[in-house]
């Protein structure tokens, strides 16, 4: 075994082959910390999410005025390439968003809407009112969030929409293709 002064390569050689290893200059300028200074950045986020927490039934607010907004604009000039997209969009915004900022259950309506426009053959062939109450739940969820039946209203208003979907001959068919996906 060969070896040469610091920072030069280290050469160990064996009868079938040799390991060659690298300096490393960084062990020269690295400085080892104790474990009272470590910087933790998982606690540094939650603190940091822990202070925008004030902001977010506001933020929450203004996704389900924009998913509104985007069906309203369905309501008045038909699907189009641009306005399913951007009702899709502001579903899939809220599905992301929901979890982190404490409404799980609007985020489950979200999902299921998003799986409606993104999955459905024909989404002109979808019934206006199962997407239009899609949308209630998500406003209702979101604007009625500090009452303290929330849990028991968010399931109700999910039981309902899996009623609707169930309940109406051509909403089902829709939904089973949809289902099969």
């Amino acid at each position: 075994m060969a070896k040469h002064n610091r920072g030069a390569l280290e050469i160990k050689a064996f009868a079938d082959h040799h390991v060659i290893t690298q300096p490393n200059p960084l062990s020269s300028v690295l400085r080892r910390v104790g474990g009272k200074n470590l910087d933790d950045p998982v606690a540094r986020a939650e603190k940091a999410l822990a202070g925008l927490s004030g902001q977010f039934k506001n933020w929450m607010s203004i996704e389900a005025d924009r998913l509104s907004a985007a069906h309203a604009t369905i309501l008045r000039l038909g699907f189009t390439d641009e306005t399913c997209e951007e009702l899709f969009r502001a579903a899939h915004d809220i599905k992301g968003d929901a979890a982190t900022f404490g409404y799980p259950s609007a985020g489950a309506a979200a999902d299921s809407l998003c799986r409606i426009i993104e999955h459905a053959p024909e989404i002109d062939q979808v019934p206006s009112n199962l997407i239009a109450h899609h949308i209630n739940a998500i406003q209702a969820i979101v604007h009625e969030r500090t009452r303290l039946d929330t849990v028991s209203m968010a399931g109700e208003l999910s039981r309902e929409l899996r009623g609707v979907r169930a309940s109406r001959p051509e909403t089902s068919s829709v939904m089973r293709k949809i289902d099969r996906i």
